[in-house]
């Protein structure tokens, strides 16, 4: 029988971090609800426990960790899905102030169950697609950081995580691979949208050798009242 506390912290031990008693009791408990609810819906298509520990908690985490960007941050998770990244950064950086946002409300629900059962506090899950939720007075360029990690091409997913993000703060896309020619592609998107790309990372991930990404991107100016365009055009027309 695999030993999982083992495994979770020999994960992140190869990105070169330690996690504390209540860290790893808190990553434990959200693998179990993984897997609960994964049974009754769609998820994560990641369930061997070492991937989930490695594909999903360590990827989330250790490029946040090269970052240094702690403290009390506020942060959106655009599309947190199953709650990744802004879950895991959370156990991780608990002084952050974390909102996360879904378009299905029962992952909304399954993310506020996480939030109960881990005791997590200042975090919140709110039901809602971007496009509109982004026209919000009380989210719109409200939070110093935004994240995603949505399959999606980067104007995209610009169009939908810039709007949250203040003047000064950052949008951090997660990828993978290499990203020069979908930077390249997105220039246009940016300077719309009121950013530009600024220090981006590229590494492996720790225990696997996968080629990845931490796109950032940072804020300069407001972004245009118009952005984000109605549902589903960002899809069909990226700028």
């Amino acid at each position: 029988m695999e030993n999982r506390t083992e495994i979770l912290n020999q994960g992140f031990e190869a990105a070169g971090i330690m996690l504390s008693e209540g860290q790893t009791a808190a990553f434990l408990r959200y693998a179990e609800l993984l897997e609960e609810w994964n049974e009754k819906m769609n998820l994560t298509a990641i369930t061997e426990f070492p991937e989930v520990v490695r594909k999903h908690f360590v990827d989330c985490v250790y490029p946040f960790a090269l970052l240094k960007a702690e403290g009390p941050l506020t942060l959106i998770d655009v599309g947190s899905g199953a709650g990744f990244p802004g879950i895991p950064l959370k156990i991780m950086f608990p002084a952050l102030r974390v909102t996360l946002i879904d378009s299905l409300n029962k992952r909304v629900r399954f993310l506020e169950e996480v939030i109960r059962t881990l005791n997590l506090t200042d975090i919140r899950a709110l039901h809602g697609r971007a496009e509109d939720l982004a026209r919000d007075p009380q989210l719109r360029e409200r939070f110093d950081l935004s994240t995603a990690r949505a399959v999606a091409p980067l104007p995209v997913l610009a169009e939908y995580c810039l709007p949250f993000v203040r003047r000064g703060g950052r949008f951090l896309a997660y990828k993978s691979g290499q990203t020069e020619e979908e930077l390249a592609g997105a220039e246009n998107a940016l300077r719309i949208l009121g950013a530009k790309e600024n220090g981006s990372l590229h590494y492996s991930l720790p225990g696997s050798g996968d080629g990845r990404s931490l796109l950032i991107l940072e804020k300069q100016r407001n972004t245009p009242p118009i952005y984000p365009r109605k549902a589903g055009t960002a899809s069909k027309k990226p700028l």
